[in-house]
This record gives C-alpha cells, structure tokens and sequence, in this order.
C-alpha cells in the first residue's frame, strides 16, 4: 500500500516524511526521494541562505522544500562578538582553555559560523528576510517562532512550521496560525523538551486542533511511523537518520562514533549552546558533567565561550571530544547508506507494521 496522508497532498511530497539537515546534498537527496527536506540555516549568514536556497531550488527543480532557523527571544542586541567574549567569566574561559591544553586541540585555520559570529536579534532579522525573500516553501523554527513571524512567513506565501516540546508551545503555535506543527520528544537530537515521544504526541495532536501534526523523536524505523500514525500525527520528522547518510559526507571519526552508536550513548547536555540538547556522549559531555565543571552559560555566550575549540576538535578531527547533535534512534542507523536507501527501508518497515497490525487485530 502506497504510505501516504493528507498531509503529502498538502506539502506536495510522495511521502509524510519530514527531514531536517545541515547538508544541501542530504536535502536534495530526501526531496527526490518523495520526503519534505527542511534545511537548518541557523548556522548560515543571510548571503549564504539565499545561495543556499537558490542551489536547492534548482536541484530539486519544482519539488518543495523548507529553511529552519532558531529565533530564540532570550538572545540580545550585541553585535559585536569581540565584546561578548571579553564579557565572559574568566573561570569558563579557563576550563575550556583547559580542555584545549589537556586534549591537544590544535587552532582551527579556518573560521566558522560560531567562531566568527554572535547570535544577535539582528542576525535573526537578516536570517529571516534571506529566508522569506528565497524560493523555499516553508520556513520552520525549532526554537522560538512569534506570532508576528508567522504572520509575516504568510505574507511572503511561506507554510509554517512550529517545533515544539510541550502542549502549552503547541497552543501559543495554533492560537498565532502555524501551519505545522512538529511533537518534538525527549528522545531527538539537538534542542528538546523533558516529555518522551510517546507520550507527548498525543497530547500534541489534542491541543493543535485541525492543525495537522509531525511526530519528531526517536523515529529511526517503521515500526514507529506507525505508531506516530496511530498517535493521531500524519507524518514524522527526523534529523539523526541523515547523519550516517553518505550525502552527509561527516568527517570518518563522528561517522564511526554514530555508527557504533545505541541509544544508550546519548545524553541531555547544556554544554552545546546553554539549552538541553541530546547529543552522543563523549569526553566533551563527560568533562562539562564533571563537579569541578563551570555551568554552562545561557544562549547565546556558550557558543562564543567554545566557539574556538569546537572549531579545532571538528576541523583537526579530535577524536574523544568531536560530537553532534544526535537522537536515541541513532541505534537504527548503523550501516553507511545512501538517502534513498534510507527512504526505501523506512517506507517498506511501515508497510510490514501495517500488515502485522492487520494480521495482529484480525482487521
């Protein structure tokens, strides 16, 4: 049977799979493939957004596709990154100049997006209007997504999409007029709330109304589309299944890391960018859980604090501290396969659910 919901008319996709990466390759793959490619652009400058989109726009040649950004209100005005860092504790600066010192983290030779930048509320206003005035088709926010924003991703004719960890998100989301909204659980990668999948669904899909809703966390097999299905979603969202992807093309010491991986080797750390987020565990998470350990700093100063040593360990490829955002689902992504491949083993495990809920209830 075709694996199909209203939702993919809707979007204009083959299948109600939803895919977020940092990767062009990996976006262009999943559109092709029959899923919703989602962009994260958060670590993007607005020139390189609009390049971005535009790449996409022609490699997927009239198949739809979204950008994520993250619009955290908390962040402030500061431009100025050389400010910001001189602002920080001396005691923070120490312990990651200790952790440089410790495990031989040479200096990056190149710049990054966090090493040269400060996320400001100007960065996300550039961020935005790249975004708005690109040929994407819908503009997603995982952190933060104000009424006034959503208002303006529709005057541009961009669908919305909404991330959220909590009913109360998902009511606020509904009452501003989102399009989508996307139950992000406890167990995904990256920035996530305290409630397991499971149970956050449902609850999700009761608030939202006739909003349809994604679900996102731990998705990483058919078996859970299913389940997502019978939750009440009409689609899923995933991020950790395109990390071991080979569009991916991630340095050969994280790839192995992740593949090795199961669920057991993921945590919840602030030490990523001062919010929860799940990453896979290693000595960087190990050192910041330590007692002696400083607390990390709130968003957006913990990622100015390790900008520069972040940019060694992946750069010069650190083996005990390099690390990634990553969910409890990474477990089912053990092999090095293509997208497509991906994408044809998770619509063909949704159909053997199926046929054995048939067989199972006797329907």
């Amino acid at each position: 049977m075709e694996l199909a919901t209203p939702i993919c008319k809707e979007m204009g996709i083959r299948y109600p799979i939803f895919g977020l990466a940092h990767s062009i390759d990996v976006m262009v793959a999943l559109g092709k493939a029959g899923g919703y490619p989602v962009f994260g652009a958060a670590r993007s400058m607005p020139e390189e957004i609009a390049a971005e989109a535009k790449i996409m726009q022609e490699e997927l040649d009239g198949l739809p596709f979204g950008i994520d950004l993250m619009i955290p209100a908390s962040v402030g005005e500061e431009t100025d990154r050389k400010k910001v860092v001189d602002s920080l504790p001396q005691e923070h600066k120490d312990f990651v100049a200790g952790l440089a010192e410790k495990y031989h983290v040479p200096e990056a030779t190149k710049p990054t997006f966090f090493s040269s930048q400060t996320r400001s509320q100007q960065l996300f206003e550039e961020q935005m209007a790249a975004t708005l005035e690109s040929g994407t088709h819908s503009f997603a926010s995982a952190v933060g997504m104000p009424p006034e924003m959503i208002g303006r991703a529709k005057r541009y004719g961009k669908k919305t999409i909404s991330l959220v960890g909590a009913p109360r998100h998902a009511a606020k989301a509904r009452d501003a007029g989102v399009d989508l909204i996307v139950a992000q659980g406890y167990d995904a990668g990256g920035h996530t709330g305290p409630i397991g999948t499971f149970s956050l669904v449902p609850q999700i899909v009761k608030a939202a109304g006739d909003i349809p809703v994604l679900a996102a966390g731990g998705v990483g097999h058919g078996c859970h589309i299913a389940a997502s299905l019978a939750l009440g979603a009409q689609g899923v969202w995933l991020g950790t299944a395109w990390l071991t992807s080979k569009e991916h093309a991630l340095s050969d010491v994280l790839t192995q890391k992740l593949l090795k991986a199961t669920s057991l080797d993921t945590e919840i750390s602030y030490s990523h960018s001062g919010k929860p987020a799940r990453l896979i565990k290693t000595a960087w998470t190990e050192e910041w859980n330590k007692e002696s350990a400083p607390t990390p700093l709130s968003m957006p100063y913990q990622q100015v604090l390790t900008a520069d040593i972040i940019a060694g360990i992946n750069e010069h490829e650190v083996e005990p501290l390099i690390y990634d955002a990553t969910g409890q689902c990474i477990v089912w992504f053990n092999e090095l396969k293509t997208v497509d491949e991906i994408m044809k083993r998770l619509v063909s495990e949704t159909n053997d659910s199926f046929a054995n809920i048939t067989r199972l209830t006797g329907a």
